[in-house]
């Protein structure tokens, strides 16, 4: 009983407006001190920001922002955008198909999609304007693009899975791979059936020659030497996924330096921008443990175990109520703190059912994906549109056709976990 009252003046407190990290602890505070006395409550307080904060695999959630951050305020993402659209750009709806494909080569060397959706906005917007694109169209792309960065690695969800659920982030990064790359293919065919149906949307621009093509390839070494070098640190198992954040962080900073055109200004921005970030998740995850002592000693986790186990439904039955769970937090809530929230309850859950740990942490973040640009909280709409100056129901008017492809998505990885599952059995 203290239990549910405890999860629903959480709730509350949410819906208000309390910051969901301190929402966290306040409840798993109130909740220690009625169940476990005051010295409980002080003894969890006292450690666990310390003891959280400073493990040594969550110091790769700040270094990828930085990573991440450090780029987008660079010229290296232009030039990826450059060359996608000298390539792409005479084709209909090419200077859409160049926002994702630059969106892709973006993803691959950070791992958040805010940091994406603002360097898309600024460098892919003007050009679609210039040639007569749609704003609604644009928007739409631009924002469900950036989603990219929450699932090909190095991914910020997956490392936050990989720590909370002690599941190997080296494998995760493996097995998103190919849901990432399938969800860019979605994308494309998308734009490529809205610009058949409605050609307005996206007039066709100029050929250029080839010389131009071949001239802007050049451009785009110092993004594939860091992919090189990050990714493929990992995936070879010369360095960890740690090192790896280290190796990109300081990548990105002597790129986007030496070639890129990074200013002081620029470099102070970046720094500001990864710490706001980090903060906020830091806090969350804090709080997140604080509560899940709470649930520990209240054994809700087991309770609800066992409850799940006597329904009159399939393994799958139940997958789906989770995932349907998942998406409806997804439009209210943030999507790392989704994660954060959830994972204590849902995790073990999910593995008494017997489903694989991996897999599962990619059905997560792919739900979590569709959440950034789903009204009414959508961060990468609002992202998007502020970059832009336009209106936010644009943005989520844009994005819509797109979340039927992620939906049907959805449903390929269940029936189909070997997608998932394949290049994490090879590692």
């Amino acid at each position: 009983m203290i239990a549910l009252i405890i999860m629903l003046l959480l709730v509350v407190l949410i819906v208000i407006g309390m910051p969901i990290a301190f929402s966290l602890i306040l409840c798993g505070a109130v909740g220690l001190y009625i169940e476990a006395g005051s010295g409980a409550m002080l003894g969890v307080l006292q450690t666990t920001p310390y003891r959280t904060a400073a493990s040594f695999l969550l110091s790769t959630v700040p270094l990828f922002i930085l990573m991440a951050e450090l780029l987008a305020r660079g010229s290296v993402v232009r030039d990826l955008y450059r060359a996608c659209y000298l390539w792409m750009g005479h084709i209909r709806g090419g200077l859409a198909l160049a926002a994702i494909a630059a969106s892709v080569g973006f993803a691959v060397l950070s791992g958040s999609s805010t940091a994406a959706a603002a360097a898309m906005s600024r460098i892919s917007m003007p050009e679609m304007r210039r040639y007569g694109y749609s704003d609604r169209f644009a928007l739409g792309v631009i924002a469900i693009g950036g989603t990219l960065s929450i699932m090909i690695p190095p991914s910020l969800p997956l490392i936050l899975y990989g720590v909370l659920t002690e599941t190997s982030i080296g494998r995760l990064f493996l097995a998103g791979v190919l849901p990432g790359l399938l969800t860019a293919g979605v994308y494309v065919v998308t734009i490529i059936i809205q610009v058949r149906r409605n050609p307005d949307i996206a007039p066709p621009t100029e050929r250029h020659a080839w010389s131009e093509r071949w001239e802007s390839l050049p451009k785009t070494w110092p993004a594939l030497a860091l992919v090189m070098l990050v990714l493929g640190g990992i995936y070879s198992g010369a360095i960890t996924a740690t090192e790896a954040a280290a190796v990109g962080a300081t990548g990105a900073m002597v790129i986007s330096i030496a070639v890129g055109g990074l200013r002081w200004n620029g470099f102070v921005e970046a720094f500001r921008a990864t710490l706001g970030s980090t903060s906020m998740i830091f806090a969350i995850v804090i709080g997140a443990m604080v509560f899940s002592y709470f649930l520990a000693i209240t054994e809700v986790p087991q309770t609800l175990i066992l409850w799940v186990s006597e329904l009159p439904l399939p393994n799958w039955g139940i997958l789906i109520i989770i995932i349907l769970l998942y998406l409806v937090l997804g439009f209210f809530i943030d999507q790392i703190a989704i994660i954060i929230l959830t994972l204590p309850l849902i995790f073990p859950l999910v593995m008494s059912l017997g489903y694989d740990p991996i897999w599962f942490g990619i059905i997560v973040t792919k739900t979590a994906e569709m959440g950034l640009v789903s009204p009414p909280l959508g961060m990468n709409v609002f992202v998007a549109c502020g970059a832009t100056n336009t209106k936010v129901e644009d943005g989520f008017r844009g994005v819509t056709p797109f979340l039927f492809g992620d939906a049907l998505l959805i449903i390929l990885l269940i029936v189909f976990p070997g997608i998932v599952t394949y290049l994490p059995s090879l590692m």
